[in-house]
């Protein structure tokens, strides 16, 4: 995303002020601590400000394909007791804890993660094709709607006293990008991403088939392309960074969408 310029707080529109917010309040938490000699304090400050973010973004937009998927005629998580607000029933040892926590240490410019996938029997649906888009499409929408909740509570935290407000504030920034970045992310169309899913559901069989089939070497092929590819074009002394054309500028450009909507401008 591009990087955020400095202006002075009262020259600063509520936009302005959150955009600012997203692209330095890491660094600006982590400097306050480090000043006051505690690098272990800064981190946990800045872990708690991603924590709660990260489980409800992740947990809901598991919960939303289970729930979708139950509504479309397959309760498979439902009974498994996967359509649950416990964070516990979702959690992945690497995609929720490892992964994340390695971020935060490296004080990484954003915080990814994910969740064990909900299991859904695409065969029970009522109408397979179509709800398999439908239930693909739940979780990215859900991601989405937090963000845009976030947005809205933002004219709530103004109201509360400076050092409470700096740290809800700090949550709210964060769980709009990581949740506008999650559904852009998702929605890549290469299964098992949920863009995948819908692109399968969505093209004629002769383009769905093949594409479906990729389904098992999906996130292979995601991270060679995201992450991999661009280190070796770097070594090569080429430029090729996807996932800044992919995912983040078309979320800088939606979270700027987001706070126009929400009257944070």
């Amino acid at each position: 995303m591009p990087r955020a310029e400095w202006i002075p707080p009262g020259h600063r529109t509520r936009a302005e002020d959150i955009r600012f917010r997203l692209r330095k309040l890491d660094g600006a938490s982590a400097w306050t601590w480090k000043h006051w000699g505690d690098f272990i304090d800064s981190t946990l400050y800045l872990a708690s400000t991603w924590v709660i973010p990260a489980l409800l973004a992740i947990t809901l937009h598991e919960a939303a394909h289970g729930y979708v998927a139950k509504l479309r005629g397959d309760d498979t998580a439902w009974q498994l007791g996967r359509v649950s607000f416990n964070p516990l029933k979702h959690v992945d040892a690497v995609g929720t804890i490892a992964l994340p926590a390695l971020l935060l240490l490296m004080h990484a410019p954003f915080l990814f993660g994910y969740a064990k996938p909900v299991p859904v029997r695409f065969d029970r649906l009522r109408n397979p094709r179509r709800d398999m888009v439908s239930v693909a499409a739940a979780g990215p929408a859900m991601n989405l709607a937090l963000a845009i909740l976030a947005a809205l509570l933002v004219h709530v935290v103004a109201l509360l006293p400076p050092e409470p407000e700096r740290w809800f504030l700090a949550n709210l920034a964060h769980s709009i990008e990581l949740n506008v970045i999650l559904a852009l992310f998702n929605m890549i169309p290469i299964p098992p991403l949920d863009g995948g899913r819908v692109a399968v559901g969505l093209l004629p069989d002769f383009l769905a088939a093949p594409l479906a089939r990729l389904g098992r070497y999906g996130m292979s092929i995601v991270i060679g392309l995201l992450f991999l590819l661009p280190l070796l074009a770097a070594q090569a002394g080429f430029r090729l960074d996807l996932f800044t054309r992919l995912v983040e500028r078309p979320a800088s450009a939606l979270i700027g969408a987001i706070l126009v909507l929400t009257g944070n401008h």
